[in-house]
């Protein structure tokens, strides 16, 4: 996930450089910051240097395919299902730039172009664990939630608020859907779902979605998607084009 570790990895620094300098002693948080919040964002700097360095040693890869084909036979989805236009999401619930793209882009796509019966809309996992100790969990939550018919709702919390995706978070939610909460915290717990969420992580790998969230779009098939990848938080205008562009071939 190079892509989404670079950027990252600046994003942190720039918040980093106004509140934290360096002395003899260690580090020492300027006004508004603890020393143990500077500490565990440190730690997180650190994780992300190591992680970029050993992709770095590793050869280079030859690049996603030019087109790519998708079975999402099981996969959550939204929408007609006979929409000639489908649309994937890999993402990580506790992404910042996820949470971007569900905020701010997802809603004027689901209006225009879901609700319209022009495009389908699958979701799919893909939690950077090694950065986000709550993503693996929030993506075990969100299958454990579609055992009830409530996946697109609980989708939408976590989506809205990845900072709150502890398990005593994720039970309140669960609560609040009105959700069988005693089989719901069980289904997460036991991790009902990791082989699933796993096949969804070699899938990303397979396709080249190399940051997050990570999205195909393309023509609709019998079982899946025919289409291209497009990484990172786009803003409504780029999937807009890229729709209407697929739209007249």
């Amino acid at each position: 996930m190079k892509t989404y570790l670079r950027i990252a990895t600046w994003s942190a620094l720039a918040l980093m450089l106004p509140v934290l300098r360096a002395q003899s002693g260690g580090v020492t948080p300027e006004p508004g910051i603890t020393r143990q919040q500077a500490e565990q964002i440190l730690q997180e700097l650190r994780q992300i240097r190591q992680l970029l360095e050993r992709q770095q040693q590793q050869q280079p890869s030859a690049g996603p395919p030019a087109k790519i084909k998708m079975n999402l036979e099981g996969a959550p989805m939204l929408g007609n299902k006979n929409a000639p236009l489908t649309m994937v999401e890999f993402t990580d619930y506790q992404c910042p730039f996820c949470q971007q793209f569900h905020t701010q882009t997802f809603g004027e796509l689901k209006k225009n172009y879901v609700d319209t019966g022009k495009v389908r809309f699958y979701a799919r996992d893909l939690p950077l664990d090694s950065m986000h100790p709550n993503a693996m969990r929030a993506a075990e939550a969100g299958r454990c939630a579609n055992d009830q018919g409530q996946f697109w709702k609980l989708r939408d919390v976590m989506g809205n608020h990845p900072d709150k995706l502890d398990l005593e978070s994720l039970l309140a939610d669960a609560e609040f859907l009105k959700l069988d909460v005693k089989a719901f915290r069980v289904c997460v717990v036991q991790e009902k779902y990791k082989n699933e969420i796993q096949a969804d992580l070699m899938e990303a790998m397979r396709i080249g979605a190399d940051g997050t969230p990570a999205f195909v779009l393309g023509k609709s098939t019998a079982d899946g998607v025919d289409g291209d990848l497009l990484v990172g938080a786009q803003p409504y205008n780029m999937f807009d084009l890229k729709l209407r562009s697929l739209d007249t071939k």
